[in-house]
């Protein structure tokens, strides 16, 4: 699965720039000649809401994108075909946030231009077999509340285009540019649930059981730096 994306990528690639060295590796010092780098950062769980049918397995890849050349202007003229090719891709997406200076120091290697680029893996499960039903149904009532939160960082700022999920009840809700976000039906019970929040290329947990108000929402604190 993630090596026909590779391939895919890199036959994407050498279709926009053209003939170019395409490195899978990890960033190195720039090299002679036309060459793009593309290196897999992480992979991401992508959550499916609830359906009748049972849901494909679905990954978001991440590559960080890079490019070199003989002249600095012949590297940034490579990156700029690829990012707006990239931005014109129906199911790629490209990050509007900067690589973080902690990738760079990580990867070992000066920062430089580059974008993050994020690939959909997808794939499909056949249908369950289906029981037979040999005794009658029970039928139990499942009472539903009301989620309301806000993600800060620890100043207080609020964090935008956060995805908050509840993957126990596959839920999923983005912040808006307060921080908050909003779950209008959760079931009741189990009283203690888990919250998975993504942002600035990482996640955490939370576990939270308080009743919450859109005057009393839960407060999520979220420092990148730590986790």
């Amino acid at each position: 699965m993630i090596d026909d994306a590779d391939a895919r990528l890199k036959e994407w690639v050498t279709s926009v720039a053209g003939a170019v060295d395409v490195s899978l590796g990890p960033p190195k010092e720039v090299k002679a000649g036309r060459a793009v780098n593309l290196y897999l950062l992480e992979m991401l769980q992508t959550p499916h809401p609830r359906g009748p049918k049972r849901p494909p397995l679905e990954v978001t890849l991440r590559y960080l994108v890079t490019s070199s050349a003989d002249s600095p202007e012949e590297a940034h003229r490579i990156l700029g075909t690829l990012v707006f090719a990239a931005m014109d891709q129906a199911d790629f997406e490209v990050e509007s946030e900067r690589v973080s200076g902690e990738t760079w120091l990580a990867l070992g290697v000066p920062p430089r231009a580059s974008f993050v680029l994020r690939v959909p893996v997808r794939k499909e499960r056949p249908e369950a077999p289906v029981k037979l039903v040999r005794r009658p149904a029970v039928v139990s009532a499942v009472g539903t509340s009301t989620l309301y939160g806000v993600v800060v960082s620890p100043e207080d700022t609020p964090i935008v285009q956060a995805l908050v999920e509840i993957p126990e009840f596959q839920l999923l809700a983005t912040t808006d540019r307060d921080g908050r976000f909003h779950f209008p039906t959760v079931p009741s019970e189990p009283r203690k649930k888990v919250l998975r929040i993504r942002a600035r290329g990482r996640q955490f947990n939370v576990t939270t059981e308080q009743p919450t108000s859109v005057t009393d929402p839960l407060v999520i604190r979220f420092n990148p730096m730590e986790v």
